[in-house]
């Protein structure tokens, strides 16, 4: 049986880099320690629901899209609401 990689890491940092935020902005912005951000993308540390949520809210994707269970957002720019 081979193991499912873990995606969150990456979709969390292509969300970040194609909004042109830093990890210690979007830290800032989501209320956490200014490295946590880093440490999630390095896959040091796993956010609890709470933070998967308000991450999922902020890039306008689903909690599933997050965590590897669905296809990416569709469309050029489909991040956030409102973010060009």
């Amino acid at each position: 049986m081979v193991a499912e990689k873990y995606i969150f890491p990456e979709r969390l940092k292509e969300l970040r880099t194609r909004e042109h935020i830093s990890g210690r902005t979007l830290s800032a912005l989501m209320g956490l320690s200014k490295g946590m951000v880093s440490r999630y993308e390095l896959g040091e540390v796993e956010p609890g629901a709470r933070v998967i949520v308000r991450l999922a809210e902020f890039f306008g994707v689903s909690t599933d899209y997050l965590l590897g269970a669905n296809s990416p957002p569709i469309g050029p720019g489909a991040g956030a609401p409102g973010r060009p």
